[in-house]
Formats: C-alpha cells, structure tokens, sequence
C-alpha cells in the first residue's frame, strides 16, 4: 500500500425489481449474504485499508443509515456491487451521495457494469469510477493512489472531464488461495440474519460459500462478464478450512455452495469429502453440479461428508431446444444423474429455464413432462432474461418481444417472449409447469417430510404463510408466479 489508509462502504443495493401490485417474496424465501462484498472487504483490509458493509436487500429502505455512517466516518469511496436489476437503485442511492457529499467518490462493479460500464458512466454522471471484471487488484489500486492516476489502472473506467477513460483490461487472475476467507463478520446480525432458500437446507443457521471463479462452458444465456471462462478453484484444503472457520467462528451448521461447477474436478471433491468425513464437523452442505460430472461411488462420498442437496440445471426437456443453447444435451445423462443423487440419499433440486429463443408451447410441454417423469425432490422454473453480458444479447429481439427493463431482469419476471407466443399464455404456462409439479400426491407428502428434515424451513414456511398463501390465491387472478432465486 501507498499513501495513508483509506476508508470505503460497500453497498448492496436492494432494487424494486417487481411488476407493481405483485408480492415479492423472494426476501422472505432467501437472504443471500452478499459474499462478493464480503471477499473485497476482506482483501482491502489485509491491504491496510478499511471497508464496511451496508446491505439494503437485508436491511431495506435504510438510507438514514447510509447517510449516518458517511456523516460519523467519512470515507473516501463508497463502493456498489450490481446486477442488472439492482443497478438503477444503485444509481439512485450514488445520486443522494454525491448531492449531500460531494467529495464523496462512488465506485460501480459486478456483472452489469462489467457488461455495459462505459455506457453505464455515459448515462449516470453519479458514477466517479467503474470496475470491469474480477475486482480486489482493480479496487486496491484505486483506494492505494486516492483515484489518482485511475486513467491508467488496468480493469478500471473513470472520467477525464466528459469523457470515459479506460484502463485496459487487467491481464492475469488472483489464486483463489491467496484470497482471505470473506469477512461475514461485516454484516449486521450474522448468521441469523440471513436466510438460505426455504427448503433448501438442513440444519440453521446457514451460510453461503463459493469456490471457484470462471466457467469452460458457453451457455448462451450466461453472463461471463467478471469472471470469464478461465476456471479457477480453491483447493480443497482451503474450502475445507473456510467451511470449519465458518462453523468455530459463526456457529453455521449449513452451507450452501454457489458455484457453477462445484464438482468439476473429481480429485478436489474427493479429497474435500475425506477432510470432511475425518473432521466430523457437524455441517451439511448443498452444491451445483452437471450431470456428466457426478457418478455413484462420487455421490455416496459426497453424502458421508454431509452433502444434502445437488441442484442440476436442467433448463429444458426438449433435446433440440437445448442443443441450441449449451453443450453435452443428454436428457438421457441427466435422468441417470438425478437416478443417482436420489440413491446416495441425497436430496436432488431441478432448475429449468423456459422462454428461451425458439422455446413454443409444445417444447415447454415437453419440458413439463420430462421434470415430472424425474424424481426431484425440489423444483424451481425461472424465466429466460437476455442479461447484457450474456452471447444472446446483442441480438435478442431477433427471436421475440424484449422489454429491456433493468428493474426486472431478475430471471422471475417475463420481459422476454420468444416469437409465437403470446405474455399472457407464457405466463399461464408457467404457472401450469408449478401447478403440475405440485398437485402430486409424493411432492405434497415430502413437504410434510420437511417437519424433521428441516424443521427450520417449515417454521419459516408457517411464520409467512399468510404470504405465501397470498402469492398462491394471486396467481388465480392470472398473475406472474414468483419463486425464490436459485
């Protein structure tokens, strides 16, 4: 570090990313800490910097709150973290910022700026720098020098009186091991303050992990923006001791892993499942998988060292629609896959997408049947969203309707309908897909399952059913069906 110590809030903006009239209750059904900003405070204080944390999506309509810290310890920088949804709240919160503080500098990163970050600083002048990409190096730099010189910091935009400076893309990536392990002490209330997805879990409370950094795989639909295709991972050591640090110093009994890939390389989940099993930590975890990545024996090791849930992105049923839009389709495969999971006693969540580019109404039949042909354990249908960083972006309104709508790009509302359908009977569909899934007799009796299996969860459920039930009786009235994130 250069210069004296510098101090910057990081923001999780909230955003209002619902149609009006519609309940949300995404914040009831997951509070997902924000483990991005989390790592980046860390990093930044190894650095000798300082960094604190406010996050609206657990603490909503706050703003006092904001003002309050930047009157009592004057940062330098406040920092946000976006999607494509939280982006314009952001915006908003940056505005009052540079109103009532005007020496304040605010600093832009995350997938919707690593996507769209010039033409993001074109149209919002709140915006002092933009992040593009992986962030602790970029970050670092600027809070080293105080801005100066940001003209020429690799993965950084910032302004030269009207105009956008870019410093180039940063070459090379950070080893995932040399990272300190994210600061959740940071946010206020944790762990209990946040929720992992209803029904998603074993034991409470629950933390949420990720270890590992790019993809290999060229989904259309992904957005790659920040972290590219190159795939990084922390070795299974360092997971190992992060998910201990997490239970010695949080007391969290469950932890859900959001990574793409998470059983990508074999020897790493291997060895992983053995410092598991050896310790005898007393937590359970969830992950991500692909199908062609799991076999049996793999499977009953993950289970003796506490796996309690796989979610697969299936997305479609419909082999020719997939094989449009991501590589190794085998529905065949992922039977097998989800065969498995369910014989090593592990619990097994489905993911479908449906509205992608030459989706109709046949091939989302299809994909209803195909997931009610699977035995899943748990569900969740999303909507297509043609996210800015995503290859089918550019030339989206090509196959259909797009309303470009940032506050509702969350992959739960319907702003993109491929050609042939109509929004109503897309939305009717979708609310079929969920409908068919849950009027049967086995998935109405694993719910009451739940009683011992996550007896937490079902506490969670009867505390909020009057929403639920509400959200229920609204989809009578032929409203859009919304469901918790994946």
């Amino acid at each position: 570090m250069t210069g004296k110590s510098r101090r910057i809030l990081l923001i999780h903006p909230l955003g209002v990313n619902w149609i009006p009239g519609e309940t949300d209750v995404s914040r009831i059904a997951n509070i997902m800490a924000p483990i991005g900003l989390c790592s980046l405070a860390a990093w930044i204080e190894r650095h000798g910097h300082r960094a604190d944390i406010h996050d609206c999506f657990a603490f909503p309509g706050r703003d006092d709150e904001i003002d309050s810290y930047i009157r009592t310890h004057s940062p330098e920088f406040v920092g946000f973290s976006t999607t494509t949804s939280s982006f314009r709240d952001a915006a908003r919160i940056a505005r009052r910022i540079k109103e009532a503080y005007p020496r304040v500098r605010t600093v832009f990163g995350g997938v919707h700026v690593s996507a769209l970050g010039e033409q993001s600083m074109r149209e919002h002048p709140e915006i002092d720098y933009a992040v593009v990409g992986e962030g602790e190096e970029t970050l670092l730099a600027l809070l080293d020098a105080n801005g100066e010189g940001a003209e020429s910091v690799p993965g950084l935009l910032s302004r030269r009186g009207d105009e956008i400076v870019s410093g180039g893309p940063r070459e090379g990536h950070l080893d995932l091991d040399s990272l300190p392990f994210p600061d959740y002490g940071k946010l206020r209330g944790f762990p209990t303050t946040y929720k992992l997805p209803i029904f998603n879990y074993h034991r409470a409370p629950g933390a949420t992990s990720v270890t590992s950094r790019g993809c290999p795989f060229r989904c259309s639909y992904c957005d790659r923006s920040v972290f590219g295709q190159a795939l990084r991972l922390s070795s299974a050591r360092y997971v190992f001791d992060f998910f201990r640090h997490l239970k010695e110093t949080y007391g969290v009994r469950h932890i859900s892993s959001y990574d793409d890939n998470f059983t990508l390389d074999r020897e790493r989940i291997e060895e992983l499942c053995d410092l598991l099993i050896r310790a005898r930590l007393g937590i359970t975890f969830n992950c991500g998988a692909r199908a062609e990545h799991l076999d049996l024996d793999l499977l009953k090791r993950m289970k003796r060292a506490g796996c309690w849930m796989i979610s697969l992105g299936i997305e479609s049923g419909d082999r020719d629609l997939l094989a449009r839009h991501r590589l190794h389709v085998d529905p065949d495969r992922m039977r097998q896959s989800v065969g498995w999971i369910k014989e090593a006693g592990i619990q097994v969540k489905g993911l479908f997408m449906i509205g992608l580019p030459g989706e109709t109404e046949e091939t989302i039949q299809r994909t209803i049947d195909y997931a009610l042909s699977l035995p899943l354990g748990e569900l969740n249908v999303t909507k297509f969203t043609p996210f800015p960083g995503s290859p089918l972006y550019r030339d989206i309104r090509r196959w259909g309707e797009f309303d470009e709508n940032w506050e509702l790009m969350n992959c739960l509302n319907s702003v993109f309908i491929p050609e042939g359908l109509t929004r109503d009977r897309f939305e009717e569909l979708h609310k079929e897909f969920y409908r068919r899934y849950f009027e049967r007799l086995p998935v109405l009796l694993r719910y009451v399952t739940m009683l011992w299996r996550s007896p937490d969860s079902c506490v969670r459920f009867a505390r909020h059913a009057n929403v639920f039930f509400g959200v229920r009786n609204a989809h009578k009235k032929a409203k859009p069906c919304p469901v918790p994130p994946r």
